[in-house]
């Protein structure tokens, strides 16, 4: 896949009609559901709270409650979706834990990151992905460089790491039980969040200005054999496992 650069153009993506953001209250998930309200899409996005559900619906959101990382709270998605065609659906959510090995995790830290980070997505997987099977269309999960096993150049956040690498797992085997579904690992680059903090080199609304255009470069039916199953940087580029 070649680079994507040409964000200047992303205003005219608009051919999807109907995404699905799953931790969408801040960061990169309130970013793209602005940015994709701001296209004219119908925006679709969970928030943990009512504080987060207020804030994607004052930027025209149908925002509703959920919490990734708790089983009983995602067991209702699949009838919240009951009719949906999803074009795009996007799994945002995700907890950083910066340790290096020297400091083992707790048994609650480590709970806490692999429920956001793993099972969330694996528990939502089969209760979205039918809905996405209905339009064609992509299941994207946000990923990290971080995860990749072959540039792994330092062991801080460590279990960051291992969680993501895990998630990457979860895209890898999705496509063989819904391979009428595009499913996609992506990295957002290191981003001025509060995880990312302010020494990163992109900012939240330019790093996902270059995914949106990513995802649409590689979106449809035609395109789904070249790229199923990959992981893709922010800007379009592979990144290795």
């Amino acid at each position: 896949i070649s680079n994507v650069s040409n964000v200047s153009n992303v205003s005219n993506i608009s051919t999807m009609n109907t995404v699905l953001i799953l931790g969408a209250s801040r960061g990169i998930g309130f970013e793209f559901a602005r940015q994709y309200v701001q296209e004219g899409w119908r925006v679709l996005a969970t928030a943990r709270d009512d504080e987060g559900c207020a804030k994607l619906q004052a930027v025209g959101a149908e925002a509703f409650k959920l919490d990734v990382a708790q089983p009983s709270s995602v067991s209702g998605l699949s009838w919240r979706l009951d009719g949906e065609k999803i074009d795009l659906a996007l799994y945002v959510a995700g907890v950083m834990d910066r340790n290096s090995p020297q400091t083992p995790p707790t048994q609650q830290a480590f709970d806490e990151l692999m429920h956001a980070n793993v099972l969330g997505a694996m528990q939502a997987l089969p209760q979205v992905a039918p809905w996405v099977a209905e339009a064609q269309g992509t299941f994207a999960f946000i990923s990290s460089r971080m995860s990749s096993l072959a540039l792994t150049d330092a062991g801080n956040a460590a279990l960051y790491r291992v969680s993501k690498a895990a998630l990457n797992m979860v895209v890898r085997t999705a496509p063989f039980d819904f391979p009428n579904v595009t499913w996609l690992a992506l990295s957002p680059g290191w981003v001025q969040t509060d995880m990312g903090g302010d020494a990163a080199p992109l900012t939240v609304d330019k790093s996902v200005a270059h995914m949106r255009a990513t995802l649409q470069a590689v979106s449809g039916a035609g395109k789904r054999a070249s790229v199923q199953g990959q992981f893709l940087n922010y800007d379009g580029s592979t990144l290795p496992w």
